[in-house]
């Protein structure tokens, strides 16, 4: 990588004297960080069990609103070059934008892989010293892929026992629900944290198992970690509203939230009894939740976030009422590892530096050992993960506030398969991306579907209660307090186009919804409705197979009618790139 490829920004503001900064990479490794400070802190989220390396488009759109407006990470194409000082058509803007996709992928070639990932990781820890490092995953690392839905994740607990992760939070993983959760963790050679996961009170009443009994928190909330001498505190918070994103019935006797409040006290406890010398929250809040409970929770040195998929170069700076606290998030699928170079001193941190490493497949050698597990774990389903359905005859990726041209796949092959007017598919961040011209497989169709109810439905709605649904989802995109945003992207809808007005209030933000013959929706007139990850238990075929039905029998994937999303009020929205 030449000089020029590399980030060059540094944080404006200090956490009580400490300058975050990205360190320049030599000329002929990108991975030459250098060495700094005396502790030692990788992390990685959200790579929803992708073993092999993968493409992975950036989005396009990623609209902020209110105070996060043209704030990372609400930032993309040239405005993300721009703000974080990377250069056009250079490896790092491949990595990091949707910018000349195609064609960069083409030149620089997949990323990520859990084998790439080992290499990489242990010469960090090497370089850093025994004793001298942890590893933490933010979670949704056992959902994703067709292997981890096969196997319950078993899989991801095997690669990351291997890969030597010693902390994660979770998310996606409760989809197994309890007892399989349990089965992994008893497994896990790490520790699960998740301070924000309560018993309810009929659970708590009835003993339910529980970390402690008597506060009714369910897992182990936070533990300290002795890295070269000093002690770290590391407080896992795990999704904070699994029960609202996902079916109730996976986790009926735990409730979680954000729980600020209850974070304070483990963090006062680490600080004031435990006597840490550095304080880190392990999140999978989402950035813009992220940004806000730093600013009302005192004592966290660094928040390492996820869940919102977000590639941020560098830190920001978060000012609360006794200090600063930096806030970061690392992507997702394997794409990146972050570096964080603690420098800990007698009364605590006394200088940073953090790097978020892209993760070139190409450009590291795969580490035999983990190659060797990944083979042996999809032996079993190899013969069917390879049957080739289709060819993509166009770019098809999903990541994207409204919509990709993935969603549309989904989407027609909900509408030709069930004979729906209308087809609606929940805006996932997660699924990886097809180049023109390359075969889909059954293993892409998993990649974009394996779910623990993955049923689809047909149902009959009228076109004002699709609308109501569409502005509480969108709301939950859009909402300019992030404690009421969800994360995840807007519905995807087929056979109807609608306009949007992000900064709009609620329930005024989805207009002008027309079918695809041009006539409005009626508010008061019923449609055939099919859609699937519904919360409430459904019987039909799983979205895999109906997609897969879809492919084999078109053959050659160009999609021949794009539904569309007006955008209204984000012309100047550095989230909104018409380029894309």
């Amino acid at each position: 990588m030449r000089r020029r490829d590399v980030l060059k920004v540094l944080a404006a503001a200090s956490l009580s004297g400490v300058v975050p900064r990205i360190g320049l990479t030599a000329d002929d490794d990108p991975y030459d960080i250098g060495r700094f400070g005396n502790a030692r802190v990788l992390h990685m989220t959200d790579s929803h069990a992708q073993l092999l390396p993968v493409y992975f488009r950036e989005p396009s759109v990623n609209i902020g609103v209110g105070a996060m407006a043209g704030q990372p990470p609400h930032l993309v194409g040239q405005a993300f070059l721009k703000h974080f000082g990377i250069e056009p058509g250079s490896r790092a803007a491949y990595a990091f934008t949707f910018l000349d996709y195609q064609e960069a992928a083409h030149r620089y070639g997949r990323m990520g892989g859990f084998a790439q990932l080992k290499t990489l990781i242990d010469r960090l820890r090497n370089e850093a010293g025994a004793g001298n490092s942890v590893l933490l995953d933010g979670g949704d690392l056992w959902q994703g892929s067709g292997l981890a839905d096969a196997m319950k994740g078993a899989d991801m607990v095997d690669v990351g026992n291997l890969l030597g992760i010693d902390v994660m939070t979770g998310h996606w993983e409760f989809t197994y629900g309890e007892k399989i959760v349990r089965q992994n963790l008893e497994r896990f050679k790490g520790e699960f944290l998740a301070q924000n996961v309560f018993l309810t009170e009929e659970a708590a009443f009835n003993n339910a198992p529980a970390f402690d009994s008597a506060s009714g928190r369910v897992f182990k909330p936070a533990t300290i970690k002795a890295v070269n001498g000093h002690r770290i505190g590391i407080v896992g918070q795990a999704m904070p509203y699994v029960p609202i994103a996902h079916p109730k019935r996976f986790t009926p006797d735990w409730t979680f939230g954000i729980r600020d409040a209850e974070l304070q006290k483990v963090v006062d406890g680490l600080r004031q009894q435990d006597k840490v010398d550095a304080v880190i929250l392990l999140s999978h809040n989402g950035m813009d939740v992220d940004l806000k409970l730093a600013s009302r929770v005192t004592g966290i040195d660094v928040i390492l976030g996820g869940h919102t998929h977000d590639a941020v170069p560098h830190p920001t700076v978060v000012a609360n009422p006794t200090g600063k606290t930096l806030v970061t998030n690392a992507g997702s699928n394997g794409k990146f590892l972050a570096v964080l170079d603690l420098d800990i001193g007698k009364g605590g941190v006394k200088d940073v530096r953090y790097h978020l490493l892209p993760i070139y497949a190409n450009l590291i050698k795969s580490d035999g050992d983990m190659q060797a597990l990944i083979d042996r774990l999809r032996a079993p389903y190899a013969a069917k993960f390879a049957e080739k359905l289709a060819t993509a005859d166009e770019l098809l990726y999903r990541r994207g506030n409204f919509t990709g041209p993935m969603d549309q796949v989904i989407c027609d092959a909900l509408r030709h398969e069930l004979d729906a007017q209308i087809a609606l598919s929940p805006g996932f961040r997660w699924g990886t991306t097809l180049l023109t011209g390359q075969p889909i497989t059954m293993e892409d169709v998993l990649a974009e579907t394996a779910i623990t109810y993955p049923e689809v439905y047909v149902t009959n709605m009228t076109g004002g209660q699709i609308k109501a649904v569409m502005e509480d989802i969108v709301d939950n995109l859009f909402n300019p307090d992030p404690y009421y945003q969800q994360g995840g992207d807007m519905v995807r809808i087929g056979g109807m186009d609608y306009a949007c007005a992000p900064n709009e209030s609620t329930g005024k933000r989805i207009s002008d919804m027309t079918l695809d013959d041009g006539t409005a929706l009626d508010a008061d007139k019923s449609y055939r409705v099919a859609g699937w990850a519904s919360v409430n238990p459904q019987t039909g075929r799983p979205i895999g197979d109906v997609v897969a039905g879809y492919l084999r029998a078109e053959k050659i994937v160009k999609i021949k009618h794009v539904n569309r999303v007006v955008l209204k009020g984000v012309a100047a929205n550095a989230g909104f790139d018409r380029g894309g």
